[in-house]
């Protein structure tokens, strides 16, 4: 299975910087990368040229540079055609999208077409944000937010044209847009290859990531009656993440409020669920709100199953998975976090509650 990660931003947030960097960089590995649509941020205009639907121009370090107009999963099946007929050489793919495109069709490419599914393993989607422009533009632009809320990564950039005041509130506002996303400022695409790459974000897995401030944040602000416990055993170091957040967020109720669209919420339980009930209640609420879920994942604790239970999707797509043994010293319980557009959080947790065992 070739890892493939979708690079995404809004416009003049450098996305094209990071690629330049990725491409020129001795890593090693031969990496193809897919410029989704032309639009104003080309890699490099003398590498890409304009005239005709369809280049393929190989770099200097072994990188192959292809772009496209149209479908995303033809061009990905002609790559993989290429790669085993050994006419093109490479060991990853890079989409860059474009800067108003919507990450999420782009993510459901590699989960229902079957070609693409078995030659691609969607590793993560990493989203660059603009730190001088992103308030107003998460204001004026929803893809801008569906851009934050679909991310395993965000990226700030420009933060040395903010100040140290703006740039812990832009954090403060995406953690609550995203709180599965580690947030890392970097500075002329300087990020460190191990940060863009393996990150393990669409895997189904038993460690489900919340950033430790947010769960924090959650327990001071609402007292839920959930018998919802908190133990964060935050170990990093399977899924890449570094969670250098330098967030202090004990005292942000300074912050300017900021009502986006694109909200997530944590819901936590110590009692089993009745798998049967909360099969019916997912499938009902995936078939309602699916198009306003866009990225969900959670680790659950079922009556009569000894294994944790995994499950994770974008939009309507959902997967599940049996992950490890519940240990003797581990405290069973369920975690889910959910993050979409004005999604019904009281409906959702309601609902959950009611699919505990009682």
């Amino acid at each position: 299975m070739i890892p493939v990660t979708i690079l995404t931003g809004f416009l003049g947030s450098g996305k094209t910087t990071l690629l330049k960097r990725i491409l020129n960089e001795q890593h090693g590995m031969k990496i193809a990368v897919i410029e989704n649509e032309f639009g104003e941020e080309n890699i490099d205009n003398e590498i890409l040229v304009q005239e005709t639907n369809e280049q393929i121009i190989q770099m200097s370090n072994g990188c192959i540079c292809c772009t496209i107009r149209g479908d995303l999963a033809r061009a990905l099946e002609d790559l993989a055609n290429r790669n085993k007929a050994g006419t093109l050489q490479f060991d990853r793919v890079v989409i860059e999208t474009t800067g108003l495109a919507n990450p999420g069709p782009v993510a459901q490419t590699f989960f229902m077409d079957n070609t693409v599914a078995d030659e691609f393993l969607l590793d993560a989607i990493i989203t660059l944000v603009d730190a001088k422009h992103a308030d107003s533009q998460l204001d004026q632009h929803e893809v801008v937010q569906r851009q934050v809320g679909f991310a395993d990564r965000l990226f700030v950039t420009k933060s040395d044209l903010v100040s140290a005041d703006e740039l812990d509130a832009l954090k403060h506002r995406l953690l609550h847009m995203n709180p599965r996303a580690a947030i890392k400022v970097v500075n002329f695409g300087d990020a460190d290859i191990k940060e863009i790459f393996d990150l393990r974000g669409f895997n189904l897995n038993s460690k489900l990531e919340i950033d430790p401030d947010f769960l924090a944040e959650d327990d001071h602000d609402h007292d839920h009656a959930h018998g919802h416990d908190h133990e964060h055993d935050h170990d990093h170091s399977t899924c890449g993440h570094d969670h250098s957040h330098d967030h202090e967020h004990g005292h942000h109720h300074h912050h300017a409020h900021h009502d986006d669209k694109i909200k997530s919420f944590v819901y936590r339980s110590d009692k089993p669920f009745d798998p049967n009930r909360l099969e019916d209640f997912l499938g009902g609420i995936l078939q309602i709100y699916g198009e306003r879920l866009l990225r969900y994942k959670g680790v659950l604790y079922m009556k009569g199953v000894d294994r944790k239970v995994v499950f994770q999707g974008v939009h309507q797509m959902m997967g599940s998975d049996l992950a490890g043994k519940w240990m003797p010293i581990e405290k069973k319980n369920s975690k889910m976090v959910f993050i979409g557009i004005e999604l019904p959080k009281d409906l959702i947790t309601d609902g959950l509650d009611a699919c505990l065992v009682k």
